[in-house]
C-alpha cells in the first residue's frame, strides 16, 4: 500500500467523485491518506464533484468582417439642395437627392441623416422627400450602408435654411390678381375683394 504525498493528496480533492480516497491511522498513530483501499479498517472520504464551467462558457463574439475594398465609392454627394441653400416653402416640404459613383453596389442602401439622426429607412433610392421641416438651419448628409448596417461611405454634413413663409407674406410679395383668386393657396376665394354692383343705374332728372 502506498501513501500519497501532500501535493498529490490536494490534487485528489479536485478530482470528480468517482476517484476514491481513503484515510486511516497507521501503527505509529499517524493519519494516512491513500487512493488504494487498505486491507484493514479505513474510512472512505467522499469528494465533492468538481465544478464544470463548460456549460456556462460562451463562445467569444466573432470579429466583424472587414468591408470589401472593392465595394467602395469614388463619389458620394448631395445634388439637392446645395450647401447653405435657402428653402422657401409654406409647409416646410423639401426633396433631397444624392448620387454616387459607381452606382449602388448589391447589398448596399442609401440612408438620409438629418440633424445627426436617421431621417429615413435605408433603401435603394437616393431621393428623400421630407415634410413639415421646422423653420431654421438644419444639417443634412447621406450615407451608404451595407447589409449589416455598417457605414460604407458618407457625405460631409451640409447646412440648409428652411424659410416657411406665411400666406400673408406670400401675398405681400406677390399680390393676388383677378385670375389668382381660388387658385393660389395665398389667394383663397373667400378673401377676394367684392366688385362694385353694376346693376344699379342712377336716374338723374333732366334739366331744361
Amino acid at each position: 500500500m502506498r501513501r500519497l504525498p501532500l501535493g498529490l493528496l490536494l490534487s485528489l480533492f479536485c478530482l470528480p467523485a468517482l476517484a476514491g480516497v481513503y484515510t486511516y491511522i497507521d501503527a505509529d498513530g499517524n493519519r494516512v491518506f491513500t487512493d488504494q483501499p487498505p486491507s484493514g479498517h479505513a474510512e472512505r472520504i467522499e469528494l465533492a464533484p468538481a465544478n464544470d464551467m463548460s456549460a456556462t462558457r460562451t463562445a467569444p463574439p466573432a470579429p466583424p468582417q472587414p468591408i470589401d475594398p472593392e465595394a467602395s465609392y469614388q463619389v458620394l454627394r448631395i445634388l439637392v439642395p446645395e450647401p447653405d441653400a435657402v428653402i422657401r416653402d409654406m409647409a416646410g416640404n423639401l426633396i433631397i437627392s444624392a448620387t454616387s459613383e459607381p452606382t449602388l453596389h448589391p447589398g448596399h442602401n442609401f440612408r438620409l441623416i438629418l440633424d445627426g439622426k436617421p431621417a429615413s429607412t435605408a433603401g435603394r433610392s437616393p431621393v428623400f422627400p421630407l415634410e413639415n421641416i421646422d423653420r431654421g438651419t438644419h444639417q443634412v448628409s447621406v450615407e451608404i450602408v451595407d447589409a449589416a448596417g455598417r457605414i460604407v461611405e458618407r457625405t460631409p454634413s451640409q447646412p440648409f435654411h428652411m424659410k416657411r413663409t406665411s400666406l400673408n407674406e406670400k401675398r405681400a410679395a406677390n399680390p393676388c390678381k383677378k385670375k389668382d383668386w381660388g387658385v393660389r393657396p395665398e389667394c383663397p376665394i373667400e378673401d377676394k375683394p367684392k366688385e362694385p354692383d353694376k346693376g344699379i343705374i342712377s336716374i338723374l332728372p333732366f334739366v331744361d
